[in-house]
């Protein structure tokens, strides 16, 4: 596996086929790796075959179809055995709603046991995989999930993270495999439709490893505690803005995206 991709996200432990690495490598990949879509913003279409490149190599981040790429492969060189899975994101609005399978998160199998894990949903993004067991509540660094499941058209499996004591869900999926030609069309609409809405604003996240969650929506920043109390501002500069990014995101901004960055202001 790649020395330069374990540097990357800051892992310099052992890695195996096991659920310790894929733990180990969950919450690395999520906190390192940002979630953004300067890309799409900028009229830049997404490219998922330079994916190393611009992820390790250039120190940027992604959306899911870039992250749960890159992670599945790693995972794939150590030895795991995955599976790509396709969910339609009900994120706020009805668990019912009917929406295009635009996300991609990846199927883990240990031993007979499925997991899920997901590096790549924004500001709910997972920071540790998920066993694919109905109705118990599994903890993580960053929140506690569950995964519900009943028999529904949309998707059988439901994942919801409790927040301030209420269960919300982020998204509907099954457990059929999706394949790497499968994540084209939907990844070609979200980094080049004009309906897309990582083309019409500005969306990045990451979760912290002291605990909390960082997320920009336009130019409004939040930094979420582990309580669930919310630390908001505007951004009013494009200075700030950069700085934000950078510091706070951890990304190398490409050449030129100050142009992008502008219409927010």
């Amino acid at each position: 596996m790649s020395n330069a991709y374990l540097t990357r996200i800051g892992h310099d432990g052992p890695v195996a086929p096991d659920l310790r690495t894929l733990e180990a490598l969950t919450y690395a990949h999520a906190t390192t790796i940002p979630f953004e879509n300067l890309d799409p913003f900028s009229g830049v279409p997404v490219d998922l075959n330079t994916l190393s490149t611009k992820l390790v190599d250039r120190h940027r981040g992604g959306y899911c179809f870039e992250h749960n790429r890159l992670l599945k492969s790693a995972l794939d060189e150590i030895g795991f055995t995955t599976h790509g899975l396709q969910a339609r994101v009900v994120w706020g609005g009805s668990d019912d709603d009917v929406t295009p399978r635009g996300h991609k998160l990846i199927r883990v199998d240990l031993a007979g046991t499925p997991y899920i894990t997901d590096v790549g949903f924004g500001a709910m993004t997972l920071t540790a995989p998920l066993r694919v067991e109905p109705d118990i509540e599994q903890e993580t660094p960053h929140g506690v999930f569950r995964l519900l499941h009943s028999e529904n058209p949309l998707g059988a499996w439901r994942q919801q993270v409790r927040l301030r004591g209420e269960w919300r869900t982020t998204y509907r999926f099954e457990l059929t495999p999706a394949f790497a030609v499968d994540d084209e069309a939907p990844n070609w609409f979200l980094s080049t439709s004009p309906k897309s809405h990582f083309v019409r604003g500005l969306t990045v996240a990451r979760p912290t490893r002291d605990g909390r969650r960082l997320a920009l929506a336009g130019r409004s920043f939040t930094a979420y505690a582990a309580d669930g109390t919310a630390d908001r501002r505007e951004i009013d500069t494009l200075a700030e803005l950069r700085t934000v990014l950078t510091d706070e995101f951890r990304i190398e901004l490409p050449a030129g995206i100050d142009d992008a960055l502008k219409r927010l202001f």
